[in-house]
C-alpha cells in the first residue's frame, strides 16, 4: 500500500462486542475521547494526593495490563496511569489508520496535553520505549524522567529470534500467518508469546497464564487485531530506517530527562548488546541489566525495576513550581551509572506477558504542538 492510499479501518459503530477487559484489584479503566482517537486508560489510586503523575506505554501486541505488576509497587511515589495505544488493549483503531511511531507518539502527546498531566514520569517497553523516546525528545516539557524497558531502538544486526516479528511488517504476511495458524488455540499462542518474551516462562503463575489466555481469546475476536499488529510493526521498521534529526538514535541524544534503561540478558527481541549503546546515547542515563530477564522485565522482575526507579528519583531533583520537568531535573553534563541485578533474587512473575514485541520539536523550540516530526514521517500510515 502506498502512503497516499487510505487504509481500511472498521467503523467504530460496527465493531463486535467482545468480553470485557480484565481489571486487577485497585485498578480503574476509563475511556478518553481525543481528536481522531479514543484511548482506554488504566489507573490506580495513589497512596496520597499530590504525588507526581506517571504514564506507562506498552509494546507491540501488548496493552496497559503489561504494567499491572509494576504500578502497585510505586503507589507511594507516583500517580500511575497506563495507556492502551490506538488499536491495542481496549482502545479502538485511530481514525486515520496511522500506526507509525510518530502516530503513537502523537496519541500520547495529545493525551498529556488534553489532561494537563505533564510533566510525567514516562515509562515505555519495546515499541512503547521507541514511542516514549520520541515523546521525550520532541516535548521535553512533558517528561520528568524516562524509564525504558528493552526499548525498540534501531539495530543493525537484528537477532534471528526477532525476525518473525519483523516480518509482520511485510504486506501480506499477517493475513498469511492468520490462515496458517487458524487451528492454533489461544493457549498455544500464549505459550509461544511467553517463550519469546520471558527469560524463564516458568515464572508465570497458572493464574497469570489463564488471564493471558482470556485476553488472547478476546483480542482474536477483534477484526482489526492483525491489522494493528502489522501496521505497528511496519511503522517500527520505517522508524528504524529513518535518518537525520528524526532518527530514533538522534532523538535519544536529544532527551533531556534523567533516563533509566533496563535490559534483559535473555531478551530475544531487543539485543542485550544494545544496552551500552543506549547508555551512551541518552545524556543522563542509568543502566540496569538483568541477566536472567527477557523482553518484559517489568513483568518478570517488577520489584527490581521498581527499586531501580526509586533510586532514579532519589538521584534527581524535583523541579520547582513553574520549572520544566525535564530541564529542571536534568543533572549537569552527561553521566552513566550501571548496575547488574541477579535475576534469581527477583520476585516471581505476577502475570503473563501480552504479545509485547517489536517494539519535531527541538528542545530549544518553544512552540507547543503535537505534530511530532512535522515531516514525511509524521504522515506515514504504516503502508
Amino acid at each position: 500500500m502506498s502512503s497516499t492510499e487510505l487504509p481500511f479501518v472498521p467503523p467504530a459503530n460496527v465493531l463486535p462486542k467482545v468480553a470485557a477487559v480484565r481489571i486487577a484489584e485497585g485498578e480503574r479503566l476509563r475511556s478518553v475521547e481525543l481528536p481522531g482517537i479514543t484511548l482506554t486508560v488504566r489507573s490506580r489510586r495513589p497512596a496520597r494526593q499530590g504525588l507526581p503523575p506517571a504514564l506507562y506505554v506498552h509494546g507491540l501486541g501488548g496493552s496497559s495490563q503489561n504494567w499491572s505488576a509494576l504500578m502497585p509497587l510505586l503507589d507511594d511515589l507516583v500517580d500511575s496511569e497506563a495507556v492502551d495505544l490506538p488499536g491495542f488493549g481496549d482502545s479502538p483503531p485511530p481514525d486515520d489508520g496511522d500506526y507509525s511511531i510518530t502516530g503513537h507518539a502523537r496519541a500520547v502527546i495529545r493525551y498529556l496535553d488534553a489532561t494537563r498531566r505533564g510533566p510525567v514520569h514516562l515509562f515505555g517497553n519495546s515499541l512503547g520505549g521507541a514511542v516514549a523516546t520520541r515523546v521525550a525528545a520532541v516535548r521535553p516539557d512533558l517528561v520528568r524522567t524516562l524509564t525504558l524497558v528493552s526499548p525498540a531502538l534501531p539495530e543493525i544486526r537484528v537477532q534471528r529470534s526477532a525476525v518473525p516479528t519483523g516480518l509482520l511488517a511485510v504486506p501480506g504476511v499477517a493475513p498469511l500467518f492468520t490462515r496458517l495458524t487458524r487451528e492454533w488455540t489461544a493457549e498455544q499462542r500464549v505459550r509461544g508469546v511467553m517463550q519469546l518474551c520471558y527469560g524463564n516462562p516458568e515464572r508465570v503463575t497458572p493464574e497469570g497464564f489463564q488471564h493471558a489466555v482470556q485476553e488472547m481469546e478476546r483480542r482474536l475476536r477483534l477484526p482489526y487485531f492483525w491489522d494493528a499488529m502489522a501496521r505497528s510493526a511496519r511503522g517500527l521498521v520505517n522508524a528504524y530506517t529513518l535518518g537525520g534529526r528524526n532518527g530514533l538514535w538522534r532523538q535519544a541524544e536529544r532527551v533531556l530527562a534523567p533516563t533509566l534503561l533496563v535490559y534483559g540478558g535473555r531478551d530475544q527481541l531487543v539485543g542485550f548488546r544494545m544496552a551500552q549503546r543506549a547508555a551512551r546515547a541518552f545524556r543522563d542515563s542509568r543502566l540496569l541489566t538483568l541477566p536472567d530477564a527477557g523482553h518484559v522485565a517489568m513483568m518478570e522482575y517488577p520489584e527490581t525495576v521498581a527499586l531501580a526507579f526509586r533510586e532514579l528519583l532519589a538521584s534527581v531533583r524535583e523541579p520547582d513550581a513553574g520549572e520544566s520537568g525535564a530541564a529542571g531535573s536534568r543533572a549537569e553534563g552527561p553521566r552513566v551509572r550501571e548496575s547488574v541485578a541477579a535475576a534469581e533474587d527477583g520476585p516471581l512473575a505476577r502475570g503473563a506477558a501480552d504479545a509485547s514485541a517489536h517494539g519535531d520539536r527541538s528542545p530549544q523550540d518553544g512552540r507547543s504542538r503535537d505534530d511530532v516530526d512535522g515531516g514525511a514521517a509524521a504522515k506515514s500510515t504504516g503502508g
